[in-house]
């Protein structure tokens, strides 16, 4: 009967350049790949901090490494291997567990594989991709949660059970996301049907009720003759969840807070397709809307750019992740202030899932 390989054997064995970073992020040590990498033997890397092994291109990826307690991934970014040259890498970066300000960090040199034509995402959706290794230590308590709640649900009586469900019904939503991570290229995207909008923004306003609001009430302001649009359940529901948050969040403090959802017919907007096809048309708005203090200015122009974030333990994902999933449904996002009347808007653009060919009774609202 064969040995198992233990756990260093098999980090040995990947041809990733792993790091493992003591507190401090100095190098304790190197699998053979990272030597083979780096040119240098574990010996010679022991003991360095990172800083002094390799310089990173954004700012704010070198901050976020910084952070010790938090999960980071980044493609596609220009690298300073000091004694080997800028190469492009593919970076990823997670805490140890129960070992507060150790990181274990991998190095990918995506350079040939770009010369081949195999990545065909870019920037700031690349980033978006999370650690295999992390899906699935995250897949793994998120059964036990869905099965915890399952268990409660037979004790509990009907008004209760409701809560079950939504836990066990988030618990599959969000591995079906954590699927899609792992897989997230521009040749992957999600599959597109017709959606119930106003359906998938109830739906998020449960999941963040069950969390638990204070005294903010989310305001609905619906067209209810709107048609289904061209979307993904599951991906708009996340869009509304990271909106409507950071709306509730940006009116802490504020005196009368207010959150507003509104949708409606918006005519004349089109987003030019990448290929040979028509434009298509993206007749349905969907608007949140807060009056907090807003976003800072010299932010503005860079809110949906990655590792961009005005929250002290904020991550700068959230809008990256939405304008990624909306941009899968054919749909656009902007942002806008309204300094007189003091809101913050994000609009969110989709197509129709059936182009109407009639609406009686109705004229379209101008944009």
């Amino acid at each position: 009967m064969s040995l198992v390989p233990d756990a260093q054997r098999q980090i040995a064995s990947l041809p990733l350049a792993i790091l493992l970073l003591a507190p401090g992020q100095k190098i304790a040590s190197a699998n053979p790949a990272a030597e083979q990498f780096f040119g240098q033997s574990l010996r010679r890397l022991s003991g360095r901090t990172l800083s002094e092994t390799l310089q990173f291109s954004e700012a704010r990826l070198a901050e976020r490494l910084g952070d010790s307690e938090s999960p980071v991934s980044a493609r596609q970014i220009d690298v300073l291997v000091y004694g080997v040259g800028t190469r492009r890498l593919d970076v990823t970066a997670a805490p140890v567990v129960d070992a507060p300000g150790w990181q274990v960090l991998t190095l990918h040199d995506s350079s040939a594989s770009d010369a081949m034509g195999e990545n065909a995402g870019g920037g700031d959706d690349a980033v978006l991709r999370a650690p295999e290794i992390l899906a699935h230590e995250i897949k793994n308590p998120l059964a036990g949660i869905r099965g915890a709640a399952q268990l409660l649900g037979r004790k509990l009586g009907e008004g209760d059970q409701a809560l079950t469900r939504l836990i066990a019904d988030e618990v599959d939503r969000i591995a079906k996301l954590i699927d899609q991570m792992q897989t997230l290229t521009r040749r992957t995207t999600a599959l597109l049907e017709p959606t119930n909008l106003h359906e998938a923004v109830r739906r998020a306003i449960a999941v963040l009720g069950a969390a638990g609001t204070g005294s903010l009430r989310f305001e609905e302001e619906f067209d209810p003759s709107l048609p289904p649009v061209t979307g993904n359940g599951d991906a708009l529901v996340q869009v509304l969840i990271n909106l409507l948050a950071n709306a509730r969040e940006a009116c802490d403090g504020v005196a009368n807070p207010r959150v507003v959802v509104r949708t409606r017919f918006a005519s004349g907007l089109q987003l030019q397709s990448t290929g040979k096809g028509p434009p298509v048309r993206l007749p349905i708005e969907l608007r949140v809307s807060d009056n907090g203090p807003g976003v800072d200015p010299a932010m503005r122009e860079h809110i949906f750019d990655p590792f961009v974030t005005s929250k002290k333990s904020g991550q700068g994902l959230g809008l990256a992740l939405v304008r990624k999933l909306v941009g899968e449904m054919n749909g656009r996002i902007s942002h806008e202030r309204d300094e007189s009347g003091g809101w913050t808007h994000f609009r969110v653009h989709l197509p129709l899932a059936v182009e109407p060919q009639k609406r009686a009774g109705r004229g379209v609202e101008a944009a």
